[in-house]
């Protein structure tokens, strides 16, 4: 199914062969997975595209390989997953993001974050929206505050050793009414 998103600056878009490379060098780039266990392989990030991908023909949403509009540049990823099983809580849709160093602090991470979301409360008609991360990860919190979610519980993640800064998590949420009306304020500070 093709399924494109465009935003002001971005392209949310299935992804191609010719992502594959710039998205091993991020899972390769040690600030990039700074707030995840490890490093990614080439074999494990080529497997996790492909799964990104696939979840568009089981689901009929994804994660979205992102594109700069003004480029044609491939800058990672962003979209909407099953919560895993394994997270506490009563599940759920989650939306996520990881973006090349290159491109951090643009803004692009919430502008690509803003349009999945619209597309899980509008299309996907969703109640509600969840997003989880290390407690640590203070870039993506601050993403998902800008998005107007709000922190709900920490919890300790599974598959993650004890004794590790990453184990405590937190996970946030936001309803289809307070998604319109964080949106309706970003608008008018555009």
């Amino acid at each position: 199914m093709p399924l494109e998103i465009r935003t002001i600056r971005l392209l949310l878009r299935r992804w191609r062969e010719a992502d594959l490379a710039p998205f091993a060098a991020m899972g390769e780039d040690a600030e990039v997975m700074r707030y995840f266990p490890t490093l990614l392989t080439l074999v494990e990030s080529d497997a996790l595209a492909a799964r990104a991908d696939r979840l568009f023909d089981t689901h009929g949403y994804g994660l979205w390989a992102l594109e700069k509009r003004s480029t044609g540049d491939f800058i990672g990823f962003t979209g909407l997953a099953p919560l895993p099983a394994f997270i506490p809580g009563p599940g759920g849709i989650e939306v996520g993001w990881r973006l090349a160093r290159s491109v951090w602090g643009q803004g692009y991470a919430t502008e690509a974050a803003r349009a999945a979301l619209d597309f899980a409360f509008g299309r996907l008609e969703l109640e509600q929206v969840h997003a989880i991360t290390a407690v640590i990860n203070e870039p993506s919190r601050a993403v998902m505050e800008r998005l107007g979610m709000t922190a709900t519980a920490e919890f300790q993640h599974p598959k993650i050793p004890v004794g590790s800064p990453l184990r405590v998590h937190i996970r946030y949420s936001i309803s289809r009414a307070a998604a319109a009306q964080a949106s309706a304020a970003a608008d008018l500070t555009r």
